[in-house]
């Protein structure tokens, strides 16, 4: 018996939604994301009890090298050349938001007098609260 040869298809992915499927995936992902804004990475101190650091406060980050980095909350990270550098910044961020409180991220191997100009630097800047970043289990902020 003799078959007809049929007519040959050739085979396709049909793209049609694959835009419509990417734009939903780019969405989600821009709805989903967080960034942090302070990304310096230093080996914190251990204590016993460790409070829960508000959201959006700033960042005040010095790393075992002395390398002293600074963030208002809204944008990442930058590196000031000294103490007095972190004066004006803080300054600044306090004319802006009086009640905003700073973050101090310092590496546990740094020397607590370069912690202590920072402090100082801070306080000068007139800043109300001042958190010590530490390692531990944190505890809700009543």
């Amino acid at each position: 018996m003799k078959l007809q040869q049929s007519q040959q298809f050739t085979p396709m992915i049909p793209t049609a939604s694959m835009a419509d499927i990417a734009f939903l995936l780019i969405i989600f992902f821009m709805v989903t994301i967080t960034f942090e804004v302070d990304k310096t990475q230093v080996l914190l101190p251990k204590t016993h009890i460790r409070l829960e650091v508000p959201k959006k406060a700033a960042y005040v980050s010095v790393t075992e090298q002395n390398v002293i980095k600074v963030s208002d909350g809204e944008e990442l990270s930058n590196q000031v050349p000294g103490v007095e550098d972190v004066l004006s910044f803080a300054s600044t961020v306090v004319a802006s938001d009086p009640s905003k409180p700073f973050v101090l991220k310092a590496d546990s191997n740094v020397q607590y007098d370069h912690i202590d100009k920072v402090i100082d630097a801070l306080k000068q800047a007139k800043v109300e609260v001042i958190y010590l970043l530490s390692e531990q289990e944190t505890v809700p902020v009543n």
